[in-house]
C-alpha cells in the first residue's frame, strides 16, 4: 500500500519573513554585543563594578551579589546602561526578544492569507512572551 502525500518542502512566505526578521534581529544583537563588549574592556565606559572589585562578587550567589552591589532585580538594569558592565544588556535583550519581534511581523501576513487560527496563535505567542519579559507575573524578571 502506498501512501502519498502532498508535502512542500519549501518554506512558506510566513517562514521566510518569520526568517528574515529573526536573522536581522540576530545581526543587530550580535553587533550591539560586540561594540558594548569593547567598549567595556578597553574602558571606554566606566563599570559599575571597578575590576579591581569584580574577583570579590564572583563567589557569591545571584542574591548576595545583587545586595552586595546595591543592584536591584528585574528591569533596573534599563536605568544602568550608562555603564560599561550593564551596556551589554542591551545586545541581550535584543537576541532575548527578537522571537517577539518574528511573531508580530507575521500576524499581518497570517491575516492577509487568511490563517486566522495562525495569526491568533502568533499574536498570544508574542502576548505570552512580552508578559513573561515584563515580569509583571513574577514581580521581576
Amino acid at each position: 500500500m502506498e501512501n502519498k502525500t502532498d508535502v512542500s518542502l519549501e518554506a512558506s512566505e510566513e517562514q521566510l519573513l518569520y526568517a528574515k526578521f529573526l536573522e536581522v534581529g540576530m545581526y543587530v544583537g550580535l553587533a550591539i554585543l560586540f561594540i558594548t563588549y569593547f567598549l567595556y574592556i578597553f574602558g571606554i565606559m566606566e563599570p559599575y563594578i571597578p575590576l579591581s572589585e569584580v574577583s570579590h562578587y564572583w563567589s557569591q550567589n545571584v542574591g548576595d551579589y545583587l545586595h552586595e552591589a546595591n543592584i536591584n532585580a528585574g528591569w533596573s538594569w534599563v536605568g544602568m546602561v550608562g555603564y560599561g558592565d550593564f551596556i551589554n544588556f542591551i545586545g541581550i535583550a535584543i537576541l532575548a526578544g527578537v522571537t517577539i519581534f518574528c511573531y508580530i511581523a507575521i500576524i499581518p501576513l497570517l491575516i492577509r492569507t487568511g490563517d486566522m487560527v495562525y495569526a491568533v496563535i502568533a499574536a498570544l505567542e508574542a502576548l505570552v512572551l512580552i508578559l513573561a519579559a515584563s515580569g509583571l507575573i513574577t514581580g521581576g524578571h
